[in-house]
Formats: structure tokens, C-alpha cells, sequence
């Protein structure tokens, strides 16, 4: 019974301490330098990392498509092409590294920012899913001009200043 007490009151303390931390939020051209900076890595590195991993992978299981595509100088015919290795793009990159570099992005390295939850705890591999698969949906790149962007308040997660 006395341990339990312990227990209780160590919990409220430390509940007590947590809500006492408080952050910075991250400024709108802090924001748009990670943005610019990792989309530059995923176009410029990744794209073609993933491109490669794609073609290879409809090389195996769809060859006439491939045979198509190749043949073919029509440029919409790359457009689902395209659209799978940007979307493969965006669930890789963003949520292996918020998840296994603890918040961080290479742009969010680079200004000085990290991401995390709104209770100040370190994302698990859940939220950097969903953040990522909220940044798919169509016109989310102009949720950033309102007070949070849907990334962030659908998931309740915060990008904060760390230096």
C-alpha cells in the first residue's frame, strides 16, 4: 500500500514537472527552410534510390508495362509512375527519420528544429506514419498559412526550436 502511494505521488510530480516544460515553436521561415531542404534531398537523392527500387520492382512484376512506358513518347504514361515513387518518397523519408533520428529531418537538423508530440514526448512510429501519409493528402502544402498545419494538428504533434 505504501509503495502505491509512492507511486502516485512520484507520477504527479512528474506529470507536474512536464506540464511546467514549455517550447518554442518553430517560426514560418524555419519551417519552409525544411520543407525546401528535404524536398531537395528526396528529389535529388531519394527519387532516385526509390525510381531505381520502383522500376525494378514493375520490371519483375509487370514487364509489358514497362515494355510500354519505355517504348512509348507520350510522358503522361510516366505520370503513375511518377506519383508511386513521390508517394514512396514521402512515407520513406519522413517517417523513418522523425522516427529513428527522435524529430529530426535533414532540413529540420540544418534550422535548428525537431518534431514532437504535443505531451513533449519523443513520436513513435504511428505518428511519424501519419504524418507523413497526412502530407499526401492534396492542398495539405497550404494548411502550413494557418496557425498549424494539418500534419501536425490531425497527428497533435509540434515542430519546436531546439537551438
Amino acid at each position: 500500500m505504501e509503495e502505491s502511494t509512492y507511486n502516485d505521488s512520484t507520477t504527479n510530480f512528474s506529470d507536474h514537472l512536464s506540464s511546467q516544460i514549455t517550447y518554442t515553436l518553430a517560426s514560418t521561415s524555419q519551417r519552409f527552410a525544411n520543407y525546401m531542404i528535404d524536398n531537395l534531398v528526396m528529389q535529388f537523392g531519394l527519387s532516385y534510390l526509390t525510381g531505381t527500387a520502383v522500376g525494378i520492382l514493375l520490371g519483375l512484376l509487370f514487364p509489358g508495362y514497362i515494355m510500354r512506358i519505355s517504348q512509348s513518347k507520350d510522358m503522361f504514361d510516366l505520370l503513375p509512375v511518377s506519383y508511386l515513387i513521390g508517394v514512396v518518397n514521402y512515407l520513406v523519408y519522413y517517417t523513418i527519420c522523425e522516427k529513428g533520428f527522435k524529430g529530426y529531418t535533414l532540413g529540420k537538423l540544418v534550422t535548428g528544429t525537431r518534431v514532437i508530440r504535443e505531451d513533449g514526448d519523443e513520436l513513435t512510429i504511428k505518428d511519424a506514419l501519419l504524418r507523413s501519409l497526412s502530407r499526401l493528402v492534396p492542398f495539405e502544402i497550404f494548411s502550413a498559412f494557418g496557425a498549424y498545419p494539418w500534419h501536425d494538428s490531425w497527428t497533435k504533434t509540434r515542430v519546436i526550436r531546439t537551438r
